[in-house]
Protein backbone atom coordinates (compact mmCIF):
# COMPACT_ATOMS: atom_id res chain seq x y z
CA UNK A 1 0.00 0.00 0.00
CA UNK A 2 1.40 3.41 -0.97
CA UNK A 3 2.40 5.83 1.74
CA UNK A 4 -0.53 7.93 2.92
CA UNK A 5 -3.18 5.58 1.51
CA UNK A 6 -6.25 5.25 3.70
CA UNK A 7 -7.75 1.75 3.52
CA UNK A 8 -11.39 2.46 4.40
CA UNK A 9 -14.78 3.08 2.85
CA UNK A 10 -13.97 6.79 2.74
CA UNK A 11 -11.60 6.21 -0.15
CA UNK A 12 -11.28 3.87 -3.07
CA UNK A 13 -8.15 1.77 -3.11
CA UNK A 14 -5.69 2.43 -5.89
CA UNK A 15 -6.15 0.28 -9.00
CA UNK A 16 -9.16 -1.49 -7.47
CA UNK A 17 -11.27 -3.50 -9.88
CA UNK A 18 -14.91 -2.43 -10.23
CA UNK A 19 -17.65 -4.42 -11.91
CA UNK A 20 -19.74 -2.17 -14.13
CA UNK A 21 -23.31 -2.65 -15.25
CA UNK A 22 -24.70 -0.99 -18.33
CA UNK A 23 -26.23 1.69 -16.10
CA UNK A 24 -23.10 2.41 -14.07
CA UNK A 25 -20.98 2.47 -17.23
CA UNK A 26 -23.41 4.94 -18.74
CA UNK A 27 -23.09 7.11 -15.63
CA UNK A 28 -19.31 6.96 -15.79
CA UNK A 29 -19.31 8.01 -19.44
CA UNK A 30 -21.64 10.92 -18.64
CA UNK A 31 -19.21 12.14 -16.00
CA UNK A 32 -16.28 11.75 -18.41
CA UNK A 33 -17.73 14.07 -21.07
CA UNK A 34 -15.33 17.02 -21.46
CA UNK A 35 -18.10 19.63 -21.95
CA UNK A 36 -21.07 18.42 -19.93
CA UNK A 37 -19.23 16.13 -17.52
CA UNK A 38 -18.41 18.69 -14.76
CA UNK A 39 -22.00 19.85 -14.36
CA UNK A 40 -23.39 16.31 -14.57
CA UNK A 41 -20.91 15.01 -12.01
CA UNK A 42 -21.56 17.79 -9.51
CA UNK A 43 -25.34 17.72 -9.82
CA UNK A 44 -25.56 13.93 -9.66
CA UNK A 45 -22.80 12.88 -7.27
CA UNK A 46 -21.52 15.84 -5.25
CA UNK A 47 -22.41 16.13 -1.57
CA UNK A 48 -21.74 19.26 0.46
CA UNK A 49 -21.86 20.22 4.12
CA UNK A 50 -24.46 22.96 4.59
CA UNK A 51 -23.83 25.12 7.70
CA UNK A 52 -27.39 24.56 8.99
CA UNK A 53 -28.79 21.65 6.97
CA UNK A 54 -25.81 19.32 7.31
CA UNK A 55 -24.98 16.88 4.50
CA UNK A 56 -27.03 17.68 1.42
CA UNK A 57 -26.81 17.11 -2.31
CA UNK A 58 -25.31 19.96 -4.30
CA UNK A 59 -28.02 21.81 -6.21
CA UNK A 60 -26.34 24.70 -8.05
CA UNK A 61 -27.96 28.10 -8.47
CA UNK A 62 -28.03 29.70 -11.92
CA UNK A 63 -24.93 31.80 -11.33
CA UNK A 64 -23.08 28.70 -10.06
CA UNK A 65 -23.93 26.92 -13.30
CA UNK A 66 -22.41 29.87 -15.14
CA UNK A 67 -19.37 29.59 -12.88
CA UNK A 68 -18.94 25.89 -13.75
CA UNK A 69 -19.18 26.75 -17.43
CA UNK A 70 -16.63 29.53 -17.04
CA UNK A 71 -14.20 27.20 -15.27
CA UNK A 72 -14.53 24.48 -17.88
CA UNK A 73 -14.96 26.26 -21.20
CA UNK A 74 -12.08 28.71 -20.95
CA UNK A 75 -8.41 28.15 -20.42
CA UNK A 76 -8.14 31.31 -18.34
CA UNK A 77 -11.06 32.50 -16.23
CA UNK A 78 -11.37 35.20 -13.58
CA UNK A 79 -14.45 35.29 -11.40
CA UNK A 80 -15.54 38.03 -9.01
CA UNK A 81 -18.25 37.01 -6.58
CA UNK A 82 -19.51 38.24 -3.22
CA UNK A 83 -18.99 36.54 0.11
CA UNK A 84 -20.79 33.29 0.87
CA UNK A 85 -21.91 32.83 -2.73
CA UNK A 86 -20.70 29.22 -2.92
CA UNK A 87 -17.69 29.87 -5.14
CA UNK A 88 -15.45 27.64 -3.00
CA UNK A 89 -18.00 24.82 -3.22
CA UNK A 90 -18.08 25.06 -7.01
CA UNK A 91 -14.29 25.19 -7.14
CA UNK A 92 -13.96 22.09 -4.96
CA UNK A 93 -16.35 20.14 -7.16
CA UNK A 94 -14.73 21.22 -10.40
CA UNK A 95 -11.18 20.53 -9.22
CA UNK A 96 -12.20 17.07 -8.03
CA UNK A 97 -13.85 16.32 -11.38
CA UNK A 98 -10.79 17.55 -13.27
CA UNK A 99 -8.41 15.41 -11.24
CA UNK A 100 -10.48 12.24 -11.66
CA UNK A 101 -11.42 12.62 -15.33
CA UNK A 102 -8.38 14.37 -16.85
CA UNK A 103 -5.56 11.84 -16.21
CA UNK A 104 -1.99 12.87 -15.42
CA UNK A 105 -3.01 16.37 -14.30
CA UNK A 106 -1.23 18.41 -11.65
CA UNK A 107 -3.67 20.76 -9.94
CA UNK A 108 -2.34 23.47 -7.64
CA UNK A 109 -4.68 25.19 -5.19
CA UNK A 110 -3.17 28.47 -3.95
CA UNK A 111 -4.99 30.50 -1.31
CA UNK A 112 -3.98 33.73 0.39
CA UNK A 113 -3.95 31.97 3.79
CA UNK A 114 -3.28 28.41 4.88
CA UNK A 115 -6.77 28.21 6.38
CA UNK A 116 -8.23 28.99 2.96
CA UNK A 117 -6.18 26.27 1.27
CA UNK A 118 -7.16 23.79 3.98
CA UNK A 119 -10.84 24.69 3.63
CA UNK A 120 -10.81 23.99 -0.11
CA UNK A 121 -9.03 20.67 0.40
CA UNK A 122 -11.51 19.71 3.11
CA UNK A 123 -14.41 20.30 0.70
CA UNK A 124 -12.67 18.30 -2.00
CA UNK A 125 -12.09 15.44 0.43
CA UNK A 126 -15.68 15.48 1.66
CA UNK A 127 -17.05 15.46 -1.89
CA UNK A 128 -14.68 12.65 -2.89
CA UNK A 129 -15.61 10.50 0.11
CA UNK A 130 -19.29 10.60 -0.89
CA UNK A 131 -18.79 9.61 -4.55
CA UNK A 132 -19.52 5.93 -5.33
CA UNK A 133 -16.63 3.68 -6.36
CA UNK A 134 -17.88 3.18 -9.92
CA UNK A 135 -17.40 6.93 -10.51
CA UNK A 136 -14.40 7.99 -8.45
CA UNK A 137 -10.72 7.27 -9.02
CA UNK A 138 -8.63 5.34 -6.55
CA UNK A 139 -6.08 7.16 -4.42
CA UNK A 140 -2.43 6.38 -3.79
CA UNK A 141 -1.90 9.22 -1.29
CA UNK A 142 -4.62 10.91 0.74
CA UNK A 143 -3.42 13.72 2.99
CA UNK A 144 -4.80 16.98 4.34
CA UNK A 145 -2.77 19.07 1.93
CA UNK A 146 -2.66 16.78 -1.11
CA UNK A 147 -4.36 13.88 -2.87
CA UNK A 148 -2.74 11.66 -5.49
CA UNK A 149 -4.98 9.51 -7.70
CA UNK A 150 -4.20 6.24 -9.44
CA UNK A 151 -4.82 7.86 -12.83
CA UNK A 152 -1.66 9.93 -12.41
CA UNK A 153 -3.41 13.13 -11.31
CA UNK A 154 -2.80 14.97 -8.06
CA UNK A 155 -4.19 17.96 -6.18
CA UNK A 156 -1.79 20.01 -4.04
CA UNK A 157 -2.78 22.94 -1.80
CA UNK A 158 -0.56 25.73 -0.54
CA UNK A 159 -0.50 29.42 0.35
CA UNK A 160 0.38 31.97 -2.30
CA UNK A 161 4.00 33.13 -2.08
CA UNK A 162 6.49 34.57 -4.57
CA UNK A 163 7.72 31.03 -5.35
CA UNK A 164 4.44 29.10 -5.32
CA UNK A 165 4.34 26.76 -8.31
CA UNK A 166 7.84 27.63 -9.44
CA UNK A 167 9.41 24.58 -11.09
CA UNK A 168 6.14 22.63 -11.15
CA UNK A 169 4.55 21.37 -14.35
CA UNK A 170 1.03 22.64 -13.63
CA UNK A 171 -2.01 21.52 -15.59
CA UNK A 172 -4.46 23.73 -13.66
CA UNK A 173 -3.93 26.34 -10.99
CA UNK A 174 -6.76 27.65 -8.85
CA UNK A 175 -6.16 30.98 -7.08
CA UNK A 176 -8.54 31.59 -4.20
CA UNK A 177 -9.23 35.14 -2.88
CA UNK A 178 -6.35 36.41 -4.98
CA UNK A 179 -7.22 40.06 -4.28
CA UNK A 180 -6.15 39.57 -0.67
CA UNK A 181 -2.66 38.30 -1.39
CA UNK A 182 -0.15 41.04 -0.53
CA UNK A 183 0.37 42.85 -3.81
CA UNK A 184 4.17 42.64 -3.76
CA UNK A 185 3.84 38.86 -3.41
CA UNK A 186 1.06 38.68 -5.99
CA UNK A 187 3.16 40.50 -8.59
CA UNK A 188 6.19 38.25 -8.08
CA UNK A 189 4.00 35.16 -8.04
CA UNK A 190 2.20 36.17 -11.25
CA UNK A 191 5.50 36.88 -13.00
CA UNK A 192 6.80 33.45 -11.99
CA UNK A 193 3.56 31.72 -12.96
CA UNK A 194 3.22 33.19 -16.45
CA UNK A 195 5.89 30.96 -18.09
CA UNK A 196 4.16 27.89 -16.64
CA UNK A 197 0.80 28.94 -18.05
CA UNK A 198 2.31 29.75 -21.44
CA UNK A 199 3.15 26.05 -21.90
CA UNK A 200 -0.50 25.05 -21.80
CA UNK A 201 -1.58 25.34 -18.19
CA UNK A 202 -5.12 26.31 -17.22
CA UNK A 203 -5.79 29.09 -14.69
CA UNK A 204 -8.85 29.87 -12.58
CA UNK A 205 -8.92 32.99 -10.39
CA UNK A 206 -11.73 33.76 -7.94
CA UNK A 207 -12.01 36.50 -5.37
CA UNK A 208 -14.06 39.23 -3.84
CA UNK A 209 -12.44 42.57 -4.70
CA UNK A 210 -10.13 44.74 -2.61
CA UNK A 211 -7.98 47.56 -4.03
CA UNK A 212 -8.56 48.63 -7.62
CA UNK A 213 -4.79 48.70 -8.16
CA UNK A 214 -3.77 45.21 -7.05
CA UNK A 215 -2.86 42.32 -9.36
CA UNK A 216 -6.36 40.84 -9.21
CA UNK A 217 -7.83 44.20 -10.28
CA UNK A 218 -5.35 44.49 -13.17
CA UNK A 219 -6.30 41.03 -14.46
CA UNK A 220 -10.02 41.78 -13.97
CA UNK A 221 -9.90 45.09 -15.83
CA UNK A 222 -8.00 43.57 -18.77
CA UNK A 223 -10.43 40.63 -18.85
CA UNK A 224 -13.30 43.07 -19.26
CA UNK A 225 -11.70 44.78 -22.26
CA UNK A 226 -13.35 42.47 -24.76
CA UNK A 227 -12.31 43.81 -28.14
CA UNK A 228 -9.64 43.08 -30.70
CA UNK A 229 -7.25 45.42 -32.51
CA UNK A 230 -10.02 46.32 -34.95
CA UNK A 231 -12.51 47.18 -32.23
CA UNK A 232 -14.60 44.02 -32.65
CA UNK A 233 -16.11 42.34 -29.60
CA UNK A 234 -14.36 39.20 -28.39
CA UNK A 235 -15.46 36.51 -25.97
CA UNK A 236 -12.43 36.95 -23.73
CA UNK A 237 -10.50 39.99 -22.60
CA UNK A 238 -7.31 41.37 -24.09
CA UNK A 239 -5.32 39.22 -21.63
CA UNK A 240 -7.13 36.02 -22.66
CA UNK A 241 -9.20 35.77 -19.47
CA UNK A 242 -12.94 35.23 -19.44
CA UNK A 243 -14.59 37.33 -16.72
CA UNK A 244 -17.64 36.32 -14.70
CA UNK A 245 -19.39 38.51 -12.10
CA UNK A 246 -22.07 37.76 -9.48
CA UNK A 247 -23.15 39.76 -6.43
CA UNK A 248 -25.50 39.14 -3.53
CA UNK A 249 -28.84 39.72 -5.32
CA UNK A 250 -28.22 36.78 -7.68
CA UNK A 251 -28.45 34.42 -4.70
CA UNK A 252 -32.09 33.22 -4.67
CA UNK A 253 -32.17 33.02 -0.88
CA UNK A 254 -31.28 36.69 -0.40
CA UNK A 255 -33.60 39.68 -0.69
CA UNK A 256 -33.60 43.36 0.25
CA UNK A 257 -34.53 42.55 3.83
CA UNK A 258 -31.42 40.36 4.08
CA UNK A 259 -29.30 43.09 2.46
CA UNK A 260 -30.55 45.81 4.82
CA UNK A 261 -29.87 43.64 7.85
CA UNK A 262 -26.39 42.66 6.62
CA UNK A 263 -25.50 46.27 5.76
CA UNK A 264 -26.57 47.34 9.23
CA UNK A 265 -24.51 44.57 10.80
CA UNK A 266 -21.19 45.03 8.96
CA UNK A 267 -21.43 48.63 7.74
CA UNK A 268 -21.80 50.14 4.29
CA UNK A 269 -18.10 50.01 3.39
CA UNK A 270 -17.73 46.28 4.03
CA UNK A 271 -21.12 45.51 2.44
CA UNK A 272 -20.15 47.27 -0.77
CA UNK A 273 -16.87 45.38 -0.91
CA UNK A 274 -17.95 41.94 0.25
CA UNK A 275 -21.42 41.69 -1.24
CA UNK A 276 -21.70 44.27 -4.03
CA UNK A 277 -18.18 43.53 -5.27
CA UNK A 278 -16.93 47.10 -5.44
CA UNK A 279 -13.21 47.79 -5.25
CA UNK A 280 -13.37 49.17 -1.71
CA UNK A 281 -9.96 48.69 -0.12
CA UNK A 282 -9.87 46.07 2.60
CA UNK A 283 -7.08 47.59 4.70
CA UNK A 284 -7.54 50.33 7.28
CA UNK A 285 -6.45 53.20 5.05
CA UNK A 286 -5.99 56.75 6.31
CA UNK A 287 -8.58 57.99 3.83
CA UNK A 288 -11.98 56.31 3.82
CA UNK A 289 -11.94 53.41 1.38
CA UNK A 290 -15.21 54.65 -0.15
CA UNK A 291 -13.74 58.14 -0.60
CA UNK A 292 -10.69 56.61 -2.29
CA UNK A 293 -13.06 55.14 -4.87
CA UNK A 294 -14.05 58.67 -5.85
CA UNK A 295 -10.48 59.88 -6.31
CA UNK A 296 -9.60 59.40 -9.97
CA UNK A 297 -6.84 61.88 -10.72
CA UNK A 298 -6.04 63.50 -14.04
CA UNK A 299 -3.27 63.42 -16.60
CA UNK A 300 -0.66 66.22 -16.37
CA UNK A 301 -1.33 69.21 -18.65
CA UNK A 302 2.42 69.75 -19.04
CA UNK A 303 5.81 68.54 -17.84
CA UNK A 304 8.93 70.45 -16.85
CA UNK A 305 11.57 67.76 -16.88
CA UNK A 306 10.21 65.22 -14.41
CA UNK A 307 7.88 67.74 -12.77
CA UNK A 308 4.23 67.02 -13.56
CA UNK A 309 1.94 70.07 -13.78
CA UNK A 310 -1.81 69.63 -13.40
CA UNK A 311 -2.92 73.28 -13.47
CA UNK A 312 -1.62 76.56 -14.85
CA UNK A 313 -0.14 79.01 -12.35
CA UNK A 314 -2.48 81.91 -11.53
CA UNK A 315 -1.08 85.35 -10.53
CA UNK A 316 -3.99 85.84 -8.10
CA UNK A 317 -3.07 82.85 -5.94
CA UNK A 318 -0.52 81.77 -3.36
CA UNK A 319 1.54 78.59 -3.63
CA UNK A 320 3.02 76.17 -1.11
CA UNK A 321 6.05 74.12 -2.19
CA UNK A 322 7.35 71.37 0.11
CA UNK A 323 10.21 68.89 -0.20
CA UNK A 324 10.59 65.56 1.56
CA UNK A 325 14.28 64.89 0.78
CA UNK A 326 16.05 61.55 0.38
CA UNK A 327 19.61 60.32 0.01
CA UNK A 328 19.17 60.04 -3.77
CA UNK A 329 20.95 56.71 -3.97
CA UNK A 330 18.15 54.55 -5.37
CA UNK A 331 16.30 53.89 -2.12
CA UNK A 332 13.41 56.06 -0.98
CA UNK A 333 12.11 58.78 -3.29
CA UNK A 334 12.58 62.45 -2.62
CA UNK A 335 9.29 64.18 -3.32
CA UNK A 336 8.00 67.70 -3.93
CA UNK A 337 4.37 68.81 -3.71
CA UNK A 338 2.94 72.10 -4.95
CA UNK A 339 -0.46 73.23 -3.63
CA UNK A 340 -2.34 76.34 -4.74
CA UNK A 341 -3.99 78.58 -2.10
CA UNK A 342 -6.69 79.42 -1.25
CA UNK A 343 -8.19 77.00 -3.81
CA UNK A 344 -6.43 74.04 -2.12
CA UNK A 345 -5.62 72.40 -5.47
CA UNK A 346 -2.59 70.19 -6.02
CA UNK A 347 -1.00 71.80 -9.08
CA UNK A 348 2.32 69.96 -9.45
CA UNK A 349 4.57 67.23 -8.03
CA UNK A 350 7.95 65.62 -8.52
CA UNK A 351 9.63 62.51 -7.16
CA UNK A 352 12.85 60.64 -7.87
CA UNK A 353 15.10 58.25 -5.97
CA UNK A 354 18.40 58.86 -7.73
CA UNK A 355 18.67 62.64 -7.66
CA UNK A 356 21.29 63.82 -5.13
CA UNK A 357 20.31 66.41 -2.55
CA UNK A 358 21.82 69.24 -4.62
CA UNK A 359 19.63 68.22 -7.55
CA UNK A 360 16.56 68.00 -5.33
CA UNK A 361 17.08 71.58 -4.13
CA UNK A 362 17.76 72.77 -7.70
CA UNK A 363 14.50 71.16 -8.85
CA UNK A 364 12.64 72.88 -6.00
CA UNK A 365 14.21 76.21 -6.90
CA UNK A 366 13.29 75.74 -10.58
CA UNK A 367 9.67 75.04 -9.62
CA UNK A 368 9.48 78.18 -7.49
CA UNK A 369 11.18 80.25 -10.20
CA UNK A 370 8.61 78.94 -12.71
CA UNK A 371 5.79 79.99 -10.38
CA UNK A 372 7.35 83.41 -9.76
CA UNK A 373 7.80 84.12 -13.48
CA UNK A 374 4.07 83.64 -13.93
CA UNK A 375 3.31 86.35 -11.43
CA UNK A 376 2.15 84.30 -8.46
CA UNK A 377 0.91 86.42 -5.56
CA UNK A 378 3.03 84.64 -2.93
CA UNK A 379 5.21 81.54 -2.58
CA UNK A 380 5.75 79.74 0.73
CA UNK A 381 8.22 76.87 0.84
CA UNK A 382 9.96 74.54 3.26
CA UNK A 383 11.83 71.25 3.57
CA UNK A 384 11.67 68.44 6.12
CA UNK A 385 14.76 68.77 8.31
CA UNK A 386 14.94 65.19 9.62
CA UNK A 387 18.12 63.16 8.97
CA UNK A 388 18.96 63.76 5.27
CA UNK A 389 17.13 67.07 5.60
CA UNK A 390 20.23 68.39 7.35
CA UNK A 391 22.00 68.10 4.00
CA UNK A 392 19.19 70.07 2.37
CA UNK A 393 19.65 72.86 4.92
CA UNK A 394 23.37 72.93 4.10
CA UNK A 395 22.59 73.33 0.39
CA UNK A 396 20.12 76.13 1.19
CA UNK A 397 22.72 77.88 3.35
CA UNK A 398 25.45 77.55 0.71
CA UNK A 399 23.12 78.69 -2.09
CA UNK A 400 21.71 81.52 -0.03
CA UNK A 401 18.10 81.70 1.10
CA UNK A 402 17.73 84.98 -0.76
CA UNK A 403 18.25 83.14 -4.05
CA UNK A 404 15.16 80.98 -3.50
CA UNK A 405 11.96 82.70 -4.63
CA UNK A 406 9.33 83.04 -1.92
CA UNK A 407 9.40 82.79 1.88
CA UNK A 408 11.14 79.93 3.67
CA UNK A 409 8.87 78.78 6.53
CA UNK A 410 10.14 77.09 9.67
CA UNK A 411 8.64 74.92 12.38
CA UNK A 412 6.12 77.06 14.26
CA UNK A 413 6.25 74.76 17.28
CA UNK A 414 9.23 74.66 19.61
CA UNK A 415 10.31 71.02 19.82
CA UNK A 416 12.88 70.08 22.43
CA UNK A 417 16.20 69.56 20.72
CA UNK A 418 15.16 71.25 17.47
CA UNK A 419 14.72 74.83 18.66
CA UNK A 420 15.94 77.23 16.04
CA UNK A 421 16.42 74.65 13.28
CA UNK A 422 15.09 75.79 9.93
CA UNK A 423 12.47 73.86 7.99
CA UNK A 424 9.87 71.48 9.42
CA UNK A 425 10.71 68.56 11.67
CA UNK A 426 8.55 65.42 11.56
CA UNK A 427 8.05 63.32 14.66
CA UNK A 428 5.35 60.82 15.57
CA UNK A 429 2.95 63.43 16.95
CA UNK A 430 3.29 65.92 14.08
CA UNK A 431 2.94 63.12 11.51
CA UNK A 432 -0.26 61.77 13.04
CA UNK A 433 -1.74 65.26 13.44
CA UNK A 434 -0.95 66.10 9.82
CA UNK A 435 -2.39 62.75 8.68
CA UNK A 436 -5.65 63.46 10.53
CA UNK A 437 -5.74 66.94 8.99
CA UNK A 438 -5.17 65.53 5.48
CA UNK A 439 -7.94 62.98 6.06
CA UNK A 440 -10.39 65.76 6.91
CA UNK A 441 -9.36 67.88 3.95
CA UNK A 442 -9.81 65.04 1.46
CA UNK A 443 -12.97 63.54 2.93
CA UNK A 444 -14.65 66.97 3.19
CA UNK A 445 -13.61 67.84 -0.39
CA UNK A 446 -11.52 70.79 0.79
CA UNK A 447 -8.48 69.78 -1.24
CA UNK A 448 -8.24 68.58 -4.83
CA UNK A 449 -5.81 65.74 -5.53
CA UNK A 450 -4.88 65.53 -9.22
CA UNK A 451 -1.97 63.09 -9.22
CA UNK A 452 -2.75 59.45 -9.96
CA UNK A 453 0.57 58.46 -8.39
CA UNK A 454 -0.37 60.25 -5.18
CA UNK A 455 -3.81 58.62 -5.14
CA UNK A 456 -2.13 55.26 -5.61
CA UNK A 457 0.08 55.93 -2.59
CA UNK A 458 -2.96 57.02 -0.55
CA UNK A 459 -4.59 53.66 -1.32
CA UNK A 460 -1.59 51.95 0.25
CA UNK A 461 -1.18 54.38 3.17
CA UNK A 462 -2.57 52.33 6.04
CA UNK A 463 -2.69 52.16 9.81
CA UNK A 464 0.38 50.51 11.30
CA UNK A 465 0.45 50.46 15.07
CA UNK A 466 -0.46 53.94 16.29
CA UNK A 467 0.59 55.69 13.10
CA UNK A 468 0.24 55.45 9.33
CA UNK A 469 2.69 54.38 6.64
CA UNK A 470 2.85 52.53 3.34
CA UNK A 471 2.11 48.82 3.14
CA UNK A 472 5.22 46.63 2.95
CA UNK A 473 6.76 46.93 -0.50
CA UNK A 474 4.90 50.17 -1.32
CA UNK A 475 5.99 53.83 -1.17
CA UNK A 476 4.56 56.85 0.64
CA UNK A 477 7.01 59.64 -0.26
CA UNK A 478 4.46 61.72 -2.18
CA UNK A 479 2.07 61.40 0.77
CA UNK A 480 4.76 62.44 3.24
CA UNK A 481 5.57 65.53 1.20
CA UNK A 482 1.86 66.36 1.12
CA UNK A 483 1.66 65.95 4.91
CA UNK A 484 4.37 68.60 5.22
CA UNK A 485 2.34 70.81 2.88
CA UNK A 486 -0.73 70.33 5.10
CA UNK A 487 1.27 71.40 8.15
CA UNK A 488 2.50 74.46 6.29
CA UNK A 489 -1.01 75.33 5.08
CA UNK A 490 -2.36 74.97 8.62
CA UNK A 491 0.30 77.36 9.84
CA UNK A 492 -0.32 79.82 7.02
CA UNK A 493 -4.01 79.83 7.90
CA UNK A 494 -3.13 81.58 11.16
CA UNK A 495 -2.05 84.73 9.34
CA UNK A 496 -3.60 84.52 5.86
CA UNK A 497 -7.34 85.15 6.13
CA UNK A 498 -8.09 83.66 2.71
CA UNK A 499 -6.38 80.41 3.62
CA UNK A 500 -8.09 80.32 7.02
CA UNK A 501 -11.46 80.57 5.30
CA UNK A 502 -10.57 77.79 2.86
CA UNK A 503 -9.62 75.27 5.55
CA UNK A 504 -11.67 76.49 8.53
CA UNK A 505 -14.46 73.93 8.10
CA UNK A 506 -12.12 70.96 8.04
CA UNK A 507 -9.04 71.96 10.05
CA UNK A 508 -9.31 73.32 13.55
CA UNK A 509 -6.14 75.28 14.22
CA UNK A 510 -6.94 75.24 17.94
CA UNK A 511 -7.09 71.45 17.78
CA UNK A 512 -4.18 70.99 15.42
CA UNK A 513 -1.69 73.29 17.20
CA UNK A 514 -2.00 74.97 20.56
CA UNK A 515 -1.74 78.76 20.56
CA UNK A 516 1.20 78.83 22.93
CA UNK A 517 3.21 76.68 20.54
CA UNK A 518 3.56 79.45 17.96
CA UNK A 519 6.69 81.55 17.80
CA UNK A 520 4.74 84.49 16.44
CA UNK A 521 1.62 85.26 14.38
CA UNK A 522 3.84 85.88 11.38
CA UNK A 523 6.03 83.43 9.45
CA UNK A 524 9.68 83.13 10.40
CA UNK A 525 11.68 83.99 7.30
Amino acid sequence: MAKGTVESSLTKSAYAKVAYTNDTLKEFRACCHPQTGPRYFMEKYMMIQHPTKGAIKFVPFDYQLELIKNYNDFRYSINMLGRQMGKTTVAAGYLLWYAMFVPDSTILVAAHKQTGASEIMQRIRYAYENVPDHIRAGVTEYNKGSITFDNGSRIVSTTTTENTGRGMSISLIYLDEFAFVRNTIAKEFWAALSPTLSTGGKCIVTSTPSSDEDTFAEIWKAANKTYDEYGNDTEVGVNGFKAMFAKWDEHPERDQVWADAERSRIGDERFRREHECEFVIYDETLISAIKLLDLQGTEPISRMGQVRWYKHVSPANMYVVTLDPSAGTGGDNSAIQVVELPSMIQVAEWCNNKTPIEGQMRTMMDIMQYIKERGAHQIYWTVENNSIGEAALVVIRDTGEENFPGDFLHEPKRIQGYKGRKGFHTNHKSKVEAAIALKRLIEKDKITINSKMLISELKNFVARGNSYSAKPGQTDDLVMSLLIAVRVITYISTFEDEVFGAVNNSLSTDEFMQEDEYDSPMPVL
